[in-house]
């Protein structure tokens, strides 16, 4: 990804906020020539990027994960709300319209893990983390977990590159940003609170 110096992340902390928030992740490898992505749910495990590792699962039937013996090199996308800004918000002549938005690429090397169990479980306890109230699995719902997982493979990747955009509208004066943050909050709060800790 290219990243423009000026909506590059500020901090490491704001790219490793963004994955935690938005862990329904794009895997890309290439198979036989062709690049093949999967969407899967994709947590931290610790707490870096850079250098740092990721775990996943995805079913047993998507052929995808067969590719990672292969071709182990992977390339994982985060992203988050993204919205539309029409020149009508910016209420000034000359204006064009833009995209604000937030993305997190990150390069590494997949291995494939045997304890899905365990990977499921995290994934579900950083998910819920993120939810009030949270769910506690019963012992009722970890047997059905254990049920589900032949049908479950799960990886690591461990992070090599690490690129961060975060273009909301930061290249804009303050009273066309206000307004930007203004629409966005009634169209998409998500995106106007992503624009308040940008």
């Amino acid at each position: 990804m290219h990243v423009f110096p000026r909506y590059a992340a500020k901090d490491p902390a704001q790219a490793i906020e963004l994955v935690r928030r938005n862990p329904f992740a794009l895997v890309v490898s290439m198979v036989d020539g062709v690049p093949v992505a999967t969407h899967v749910p994709v947590i931290l495990e610790g707490g870096a990027l850079e250098g740092g590792a990721l775990l996943g699962h995805m079913a047993r039937a998507n052929p995808h994960w067969r590719s990672f013996e292969s071709a182990p090199d992977v390339l994982v996308v985060f992203s988050s709300a993204h919205g539309y800004v029409s020149p009508t918000v910016y209420a000034t002549d000359p204006a064009v319209p833009t995209w604000d938005y937030a993305a997190v690429h990150v390069t590494g090397r997949v291995e494939l893990i045997d304890d899905a169990l365990d990977v499921v479980e995290r994934t579900v306890t950083a998910l819920e983390a993120l939810r009030s109230p949270s769910w506690e699995p019963t012992p009722a719902s970890r047997e059905r977990f254990a049920a589900l997982l032949p049908g479950v493979v799960a990886f690591r990747v461990h992070v090599h590159t690490e690129k961060s955009m975060f273009k909301l509208s930061q290249d804009i004066d303050a009273e066309r940003y206000a307004r930007v943050r203004a629409s966005f909050a009634a169209e998409n709060p998500r995106l106007a609170d992503l624009m308040d800790g940008s």
